[in-house]
């Protein structure tokens, strides 16, 4: 395919966006405001926090999958996600492209071993959907393995709900104009620039072709066990707080919060510390 994508491969955002010029936490061009952000984002990340206690609590075992386009958003989400929370109970799995040897095992394998036990939150970024996606796309499987991960994708699921486990999967949207300009942000600041990788630049030509991908995914794996959620996510901070509302609204969660604990005194014992000039201090340059 040529050319520049249609106004309706551009984006999955809704197709109307609400009047929002009466709203004051919004901009003149519909974006949230900073200020009204910060002050949603810190109600919902000590919801969060209070989420992860009943999930230590419950031993409920939570997967969460983020997907999408380069750019979208999913990188700034997790880490809102898990800024205050546990890294014990909440952690990130963002792996790399799989060794000689992985290659060759069943293609769940090496996934497998990171699901969540018993009160844990794991949070894919990127997961098995590589392949039906960059894998897909890039031609980096064969069309016999993209097939039979079609097949066998949601057979895998059904089965990790079965056992137990709660699965959550958020593709985050974003649309042709927006990630044009976010692409051209990360290049005109040496310090993002490790941001515009080569598989970067391949998903921007490649456009229109990550659009099929994408919708033949959806067809074959948005069951109703484990169904797709999108965000659209031309608005970052807006998109944020969506996601973050929308999985804090999967629970019927309580407040667990451990109460108060009374600090203990300081055991005295006979003990003489050696010299603080035997130690090297990290030179005192603030």
């Amino acid at each position: 395919m040529s050319g520049s994508p249609s106004a309706q491969q551009d984006t999955d955002q809704p197709p109307t966006d609400p009047d929002r010029s009466d709203d004051g936490r919004y901009s003149a061009k519909g974006r949230l405001r900073s200020s009204s952000y910060e002050t949603e984002m810190e109600r919902l990340q000590e919801q969060l926090v209070l989420l992860q206690y009943w999930i230590q609590s419950q031993g409920l075992k939570v997967l969460v999958i983020f997907e999408g386009r380069g750019s979208a958003g999913k990188g700034g989400v997790i880490k809102r996600i898990t800024e205050r929370t546990s890294p014990r109970t909440v952690r990130i799995v963002a792996l790399p492209k799989p060794t000689d040897r992985e290659r060759t095992q069943w293609y769940f394998q090496r996934y497998v071993e990171h699901l969540p036990a018993a009160g844990e939150m794991v949070l894919f970024d990127r997961s098995w959907y590589n392949r039906s996606n960059v894998e897909w796309v890039m031609d980096f499987c064969t069309e016999d393995e993209h097939r039979e991960f079609l097949r066998s994708c949601p057979e895998f699921e059904r089965m990790l709900v079965r056992s137990g486990i709660v699965v959550l999967k958020y593709w985050f949207s974003v649309g042709v104009q927006e990630q044009q300009r976010r692409f051209e942000a990360r290049n005109a600041e040496p310090l993002k620039r490790w941001k515009l990788s080569d598989m970067d630049l391949a998903e921007r030509e490649l456009y229109v072709r990550y659009s099929m991908a994408k919708d033949t995914t959806f067809q074959h794996t948005d069951i109703k066990q484990a169904p797709w959620y999108v965000v659209p996510s031309d608005d970052k901070r807006a998109a944020r707080l969506n996601c973050i509302s929308h999985l804090l609204a999967q629970f019927d969660y309580e407040d667990v919060a451990p109460a108060r604990v009374e600090l203990p005194e300081v055991i005295d014992v006979p003990y003489v510390r050696p010299p603080m000039d035997e130690q090297t201090f990290v030179p005192p340059l603030f």
